[in-house]
């Protein structure tokens, strides 16, 4: 295990009434509270226990911050080594939530020769120490910032261990194999094979067998993390501003008459049985009259091309069957998945409706965007839509990092050349050099192999009481 120097750092933000937390982890971290602690002697203390006293100014200062020397009234709780997140000796000081409460014991701390502490150093000294491997160290990131019931369960099944676990297993198996067929090149005039090919062969199989459904998953696990990026197109004055306006409760979009009158995106976010989507008026679909409303159109068919999910509204009470067969038919050519939804429900008779629907051969939702009606059925069949074209059930091991994802392809790749190699009769130093890059790219992936600048990178993105 690291023996690092003594860090602390602001675990959670204050706020008026609010109660924070100093965090201390490091080598004689107990020790050091201690000494500015008047309550039980904390190295008696058995792990994982909470004592209330005060913290106190410096016995040798004359100018003292309150009567006493007495910072603040504050409840310590212990932690021992390897017990603790860090794996080190970790103290927590919960004290009252006061900007100068805080600097005060972190002033206090320094005095005492304790460091504050970068961000994200909490979880990278977990990581060094051995706690858990770099993906899992990740996912602490993207639960902190998770924002959706989705992006939540996708960040605690990789913070229990999500795939990563079963990786590091075949990525050792490989290992074994990779020192077999490299033992082969020091017996090359002998023309002997300690590897044998068909359990190799299996095992590279085997483990493309766990990748390519990690790697599928990537576009789901964008969507989760991201959210859906959720596209409102129709043609102008189809009443897709009235229908954002309705699905957010408020006026978001300018909602007029006149044809024509959005003529740039407009986007918010509305969270639907978990999931974020991220919902995209557009300018209508039609033959610009000027330059800006081509720009707007031109942005539209932009959106549609990065969309995750078409939302194509059309005009139940002025459309013909013929335009409706038109728009669905270009809707269908986009590639992309899409719901069909009929507006102004509400002023609609059920003879034009039936021919609409027989026109369209699928299903239609229909709403009013004024009356507000049908609007949680559309809601249910947005979620229901993502749910249904996602590969992977939320909360199963999704893929939602793009370092993941690039590792994942890397290893991939190296293994397919392998495998090419080894049908064709490839010679063991060729092979071992796929090897190896397959080698390379899980232990980057899992933080088994690292460099000072990835770490750097990937714990400068934390906060810094993580």
């Amino acid at each position: 295990m690291y023996q690092l120097d003594p860090i602390a750092a602001l675990a959670t933000a204050p706020g008026i009434g609010a109660i924070a937390i100093v965090r201390v982890s490091g080598e004689g971290a107990i020790d050091i509270v201690n000494r500015m602690f008047g309550g039980k002697d904390l190295t008696q203390q058995a792990s994982h226990t909470a004592h209330f006293g005060t913290l106190r100014e410096r016995t040798d200062k004359k100018d003292v911050v309150a009567s006493d020397g007495i910072i603040d009234e504050v409840l310590v709780t212990v932690f021992r080594s390897p017990k603790s997140f860090t794996k080190e000796d970790l103290v927590e000081i919960s004290c009252h939530g006061s900007e100068f409460i805080i600097q005060q014991i972190l002033r206090r701390l320094t005095q005492e020769g304790v460091r504050l502490a970068r961000p994200g150093e909490f979880t990278q000294r977990a990581f060094l120490n051995g706690q858990f491997d770099l993906v899992q160290a990740e996912a602490v990131a993207d639960l902190i910032a998770s924002d959706s019931d989705a992006s939540h369960r996708a960040a605690l099944t990789q913070l229990r261990g999500g795939f990563s676990r079963q990786l590091k297993t075949l990525r050792q198996q490989l290992i074994d194999f990779v020192a077999l067929v490299e033992l082969e090149l020091d017996f090359g005039e002998e023309d002997v094979q300690f590897a044998h090919r068909d359990q190799l062969r299996q095992l590279m199989v085997d483990i493309r067998r766990v990748l390519h459904p990690l790697i599928d998953s990537f576009s789901v696990g964008n969507v989760i993390k991201n959210g859906v990026q959720t596209v409102i197109v129709g043609k102008p004055n189809a009443g897709k501003s009235t229908l954002l306006n309705a699905l957010l409760n408020e006026d978001k979009a300018i909602v007029s008459a006149i044809p024509g009158t959005t003529r740039d995106v407009i986007e918010d976010e509305l969270f639907i049985d978990g999931i974020r989507f991220r919902l995209i008026d557009t300018a209508g679909l039609r033959e610009a009259t000027d330059t800006i409303e081509a720009i707007g159109i031109e942005r539209t068919q932009q959106k549609m091309r990065d969309a995750a999910l078409v939302v194509y509204l059309f005009d139940g009470l002025n459309i013909a069957s013929s335009e409706l067969q038109i728009a669905i038919n270009e809707v269908r050519q986009s590639g992309k998945p899409y719901l069909l939804v009929g507006n102004k429900l509400d002023a609609l008779d059920d003879i034009k409706r039936q021919q609409l629907e027989k026109a369209a051969a699928e299903p239609i939702r229909w709403i009013s965007a004024v009356e507000k009606t049908y609007l949680d059925e559309l809601k249910t069949a947005l979620s229901s839509r993502v749910r249904t074209d996602s590969a992977v059930q939320i909360g199963s091991a999704v893929v939602t990092n793009a370092r993941h994802y690039e590792h994942l392809m890397g290893t991939d790749d190296a293994l397919a050349r392998a495998l090419i190699g080894l049908d064709a009769g490839t010679t063991p130093d060729w092979l071992a050099m796929d090897l190896r890059v397959a080698l390379q790219h899980l232990g980057e992936l899992t933080g088994e192999i690292t460099s000072d600048d990835l770490l750097d990178s990937i714990f400068s993105k934390f906060c810094i009481g993580k």
